[in-house]
C-alpha cells in the first residue's frame, strides 16, 4: 500500500508542476516577461503531468490554437492513456495479457 501511495504522490506533484508551469507562462505572456520554453512544457505532461497540463490549458486559455504544440500535448495525452489502460488489463486480468500473447504467435502447426 505503501508504494502505491508514492506513485499517487509523485503523479499529484507532476501534475502539480505541469499546471504550475502553464500558469506561469501564461502570466508570462501577459507581462511580456521569458516564457518557459514549450519543450519544457511537454516534457512535463509526459514525465505524468498531461492531466494537469491539459487542465491548465482549458483553464489559462493557454496555447489552445497553438500548433503543433496542441497536437503533440494531446498525443502524449492519448500515448499515457494507452499505457495506463494496458497497466490496468496487466495488473486486473493478466490471463488476457496471456491470451493475446497466444494469439499474436499465430496457430500453431502440429
Amino acid at each position: 500500500m505503501s508504494n502505491i501511495f508514492h506513485i499517487v504522490m509523485v503523479v499529484l506533484a507532476v501534475n502539480g508542476a505541469a499546471f504550475a508551469a502553464f500558469w506561469l507562462d501564461k502570466r508570462c505572456a501577459r507581462n511580456g516577461a521569458r516564457r518557459i520554453p514549450e519543450k519544457t512544457l511537454l516534457w512535463l505532461a509526459f514525465a505524468g503531468g498531461s492531466l494537469g497540463a491539459v487542465a491548465a490549458q482549458h483553464l489559462f486559455r493557454h496555447k489552445t490554437r497553438k500548433e503543433p504544440f496542441r497536437s503533440r500535448l494531446y498525443g502524449i495525452v492519448l500515448l499515457q492513456a494507452v499505457a495506463v489502460t494496458a497497466l490496468a488489463i496487466w495488473l486486473i486480468a493478466p490471463q488476457w495479457v496471456e491470451g493475446l500473447m497466444l494469439l499474436s504467435r499465430g496457430p500453431t502447426v502440429s
